[in-house]
């Protein structure tokens, strides 16, 4: 786990008033799940929108929605926080991240550059889940 590029993660696409509580549970191995769980249901309230672009339907692909994280400067390596133990807290290929990260179900975090481009895959409900690119600007 990379503390420091967790916490820009969070100062760069979380809301502000969370801000503080989510790096505390995401660098307690006791409450990180809790704040993954956060990115479940209320994730628009966790996230900030204005950041979030939507990935129009059919998303299901890792290796097109790499192509795109890669026409918006994603480069070949990224960092994951996710539910999915494989791959949460470590530094992967794209595609690596992605493959574990698309249509597992549940919330990651698949961040390309640290405070300007990430994507993010919600926990699945009815239908596929909500997938979004998180952009600032560069």
């Amino acid at each position: 786990m990379d503390k420091e590029l967790e916490e820009k993660v969070v100062r760069s696409f979380f809301t502000k008033r969370i801000q503080d509580r989510v790096m505390f549970e995401l660098f307690s191995a006791k409450k990180r799940e809790d704040a993954l769980h956060r990115l479940n249901h209320n994730y628009t309230k966790t996230l900030r929108e204005e950041y979030m672009i939507e990935i129009p339907k059919p998303n299901s692909c890792a290796d097109e929605i790499a192509k795109l994280l890669k026409l918006h400067g994603a480069g070949k390596e990224c960092y994951t926080i996710s539910w999915n133990k494989k791959i949460d807290g470590k530094e992967l290929s794209l595609l690596t991240a992605l493959e574990g990260a698309v249509g597992y179900g549940f919330p990651s975090l698949v961040v390309c550059i640290p405070n300007k481009l990430a994507y993010f895959e919600a926990e699945q409900g009815y239908g596929p889940p909500p997938r979004y690119i998180l952009k600032r600007e560069m």
